[in-house]
């Protein structure tokens, strides 16, 4: 288990106290603890925790290198066939890496997915894998289509789920060196397009915590905009591929999408880093090839193609 956390001091001694009943035999699990520059009491919390688990290794960044190297860090430290990720505000029923075990070792594949629970301000709201089949192992690429509804590549949380160790020694599970936001959607195209097979199966519930003051979810300052580099990784990821025709209208419409997204709370950035955000954007679309950039336009609500219109007419 790869737990990475920046002050999470709140919330992490929740997210240890559920993995210590995830096995009736505690040395089944290690846990790795990858301590991302916190600046409250995380460190004393999971030391805290430590001697609830026979296998136990805290890692600490004197300074936050962001989410996705501090999951990077935390490969090395695997033990054992299957691995999987949590987040230090995120928790899990009892049994779920047991069940998860359980699956990847009857099912053979090469990773699992699973569904997974929001707690908003104690709110609770199931999310559903997007895919039909529950326990059928199938090729990853062929749970990347149809490019005008959500799927598998729609769906990056690296923690809903479980990975098998070969998957690290072909080099598809490491994230982008220094993302701290969306260094998910390079990772989950990689993996899909990439690796043998996959299944999305039933297990215990892990619930991921939303509205967290301290997630970068909540904020607006320039991490925010590491998703310009994210995704001109994943379309560089599919792009290289064999049957790049077939899946770059996906990667197109779901980049739009986002710029569209991020373009509309732009309202809430500094000046400085709104400038940043539209020549990104520009900079990104103008690198896309125009054919699916034109089609993916014409298949946008109106209010998402307008938010778009402006830059596109300044990089064409």
């Amino acid at each position: 288990m790869i737990l990475p956390a920046k002050d999470a001091a709140d919330y992490i001694g929740t997210t240890l106290a559920t993995l210590a009943r995830q096995f009736d035999e505690p040395s089944a699990l290690k846990v790795v603890v990858v301590d991302d520059g916190s600046t409250d009491d995380t460190a004393a919390v999971v030391r805290h925790f430590a001697s609830r688990f026979d296998r136990f290794e805290l890692l600490t960044n004197p300074r936050p290198v962001g989410l996705a190297s501090a999951r990077n860090q935390g490969l090395p430290h695997i033990e054992g066939d299957y691995f999987c990720f949590i987040d230090g505000d995120d928790w899990m029923q009892p049994g779920r890496v047991a069940a998860l075990v359980s699956s990847m070792r009857h099912l053979g594949c090469d990773f699992v997915r699973t569904d997974h629970v929001t707690s908003t301000e104690g709110r609770r709201q199931l999310v559903r894998a997007p895919y039909p089949w529950r326990g059928v192992v199938a090729s990853p690429r062929d749970a990347i289509l149809p490019d005008d509804d959500t799927t598998m590549v729609d769906y990056p949380y690296a923690w809903a789920g479980m990975f098998h160790r070969k998957l690290v020694d072909k080099g598809l599970i490491g994230f982008p060196e220094g993302l701290f936001t969306a260094e998910d959607r390079p990772w989950i195209w990689r993996l899909h397009l990439r690796a043998k097979s996959f299944a999305v199966v039933d297990a215990p519930a892990i619930l991921y915590r939303r509205g967290v003051p301290t997630s970068l979810t909540q904020i607006t300052d320039e991490r925010q905009l590491d998703f310009l580099p994210a995704f001109a990784e994943a379309v560089a990821v599919v792009e290289a591929d064999a049957e790049s025709g077939r899946f770059l209208p996906k990667i197109v419409a779901t980049t739009l999408a986002v710029c569209a997204h991020h373009l509309h709370r732009s309202g809430r950035m500094s000046a400085p880093v709104r400038r940043r955000l539209r020549t990104g954007v520009g900079e990104l679309l103008a690198a896309m090839p125009g054919p699916e950039v034109d089609a993916a336009l014409r298949a946008m609500p109106d209010r998402r193609r307008h938010r778009l219109a402006g830059i596109l007419r300044g990089v064409r």
